[in-house]
């Protein structure tokens, strides 16, 4: 196992996760500075998530030609510039504008970061570092739900946005100077028109939006769940809510290590239906047992496909394994794109999350449906 690289990889995941989602703690205080609707907040995840996703695919496309670890060093550098600015903003307009602009940064990241893991690691060692990498993403996105809430009352908002960017530089300037450089590799590349039309990468990109952007919508709203429906403090439901992301850190890399003992599609469509039933839970509580329960289903449905579905990708197109990476992750995307706004328009007009949770419960079971028609033989990293 490459540690250093591996250390590398994780710690960027950590730096641009963190400022993807810090936004998302903050809601119910950015609602009441500029005055807006919850459906308005929820566009602050729609904003970045959606320039996220326009990035995957030039992203990966940029790693695979210039090298990963050269894109995530800008990347980052780009994150910390913009999430710096966010700390003043003067408005709503000016909040959602500079998140726009950070989602460029951390699509550029993630695609990079996929693709550092790839061309850094072989054989076994790759599914575990692929987790351990998606596992970091969860981390960092999971921690900042718990600690902003513990840093508001004393920095507020504009200050912890300030201290997100300072993370991103961190991380920026130990991948400019320690991170070590991959091996290139520079199989045949296949056309991106090919690539754009095969279907399995399609299918993995639905999967990934029945995981990964499930998990980042309903993160996005935990912390409100659980302040509305349990009456918890912002500081406890923020600690509580970021399980949902935090224990990502244990699922991604545990469902790497299972994707190189077991086949895929079985893995797959498990991991979904556990995500079933827990929409399905918080959609009909309101009691703390049922809540807590749920969000650890959800942590282990949402983390255990990533390994093998980004690695499954990465092998069907390796000459432009970063570009088909991104492609699945911008499917995903899509999920939060509508999710986010469409959870809190709902809860907005219904006065409660339940009819949220059951529409997403829903998606995820179709979702399910097309695993079936992922193929059965295994596909292995040259």
């Amino acid at each position: 196992m490459n540690k250093p690289a591996l250390s590398a990889a994780c710690a960027a995941g950590f730096a641009f996760s963190v400022n993807y989602t810090n936004h998302a703690p903050m809601l119910p205080l950015l609602r009441q500075t500029f005055a807006i609707s919850q459906a308005q907040a929820g566009a602050l995840t729609t904003a970045i998530f959606l320039t996220h996703a326009l990035m995957q695919i030039p992203g990966g496309r940029l790693a695979d030609r210039f090298g990963p670890l050269r894109v995530l060093t800008f990347a980052l550098a780009w994150v910390a510039l913009t999430n710096a600015a966010l700390s003043f903003a003067p408005g709503y307009l000016s909040l959602l504008a500079l998140k726009s602009l950070a989602g460029l940064g951390t699509g550029a990241c993630f695609a990079a970061g996929a693709r550092y893991v790839v061309a850094s690691f072989r054989g076994a060692s790759l599914q575990l570092a692929q987790g351990l990498y998606g596992g970091s993403v969860f981390l960092g996105a999971g921690f900042v739900i718990f600690a902003i809430p513990q840093l508001l009352g004393n920095i507020g908002w504009s200050g912890s946005f300030l201290a997100c960017a300072s993370v991103a530089l961190l991380v920026c300037l130990l991948c400019a100077f320690f991170a070590p450089h991959p091996i290139p590799v520079t199989p045949p590349p296949a056309s991106i028109g090919e690539m754009l039309s095969h279907p399995e990468l399609w299918l993995l990109g639905v999967i990934q939006m029945a995981s990964f952007g499930l998990t980042i919508v309903i993160g996005t709203w935990i912390t409100t769940l659980l302040h509305a429906s349990l009456g918890l403090n912002l500081k406890t439901a923020g600690l509580l809510g970021s399980l949902v992301l935090l224990l990502g850190i244990l699922t991604r890399p545990f469902g790497g290590w299972l994707a190189h003992r077991l086949p895929l599609r079985p893995l797959l469509g498990s991991a979904l239906l556990l995500n079933v039933a827990g929409c399905l839970i918080l959609a009909v509580t309101h009691s703390a047992l049922p809540t807590f329960a749920a969000i650890a289903i959800l942590a282990l449905g949402c983390g255990i496909p990533y390994a093998g579905s980004f690695n499954r990708a990465a092998a069907l197109f390796p000459g432009r394994a970063g570009a088909a990476m991104g492609l699945v992750n911008m499917i995903g995307i899509l999920m939060i794109l509508a999710g986010a706004p469409a959870i809190g328009a709902l809860a907005d007009s219904t006065g409660s999350f339940r009819t949220s949770f059951l529409a997403l419960a829903v998606f995820t079971l179709i979702a399910a449906g097309a695993v079936p028609f992922l193929p059965k033989q295994k596909v292995t990293h040259p």
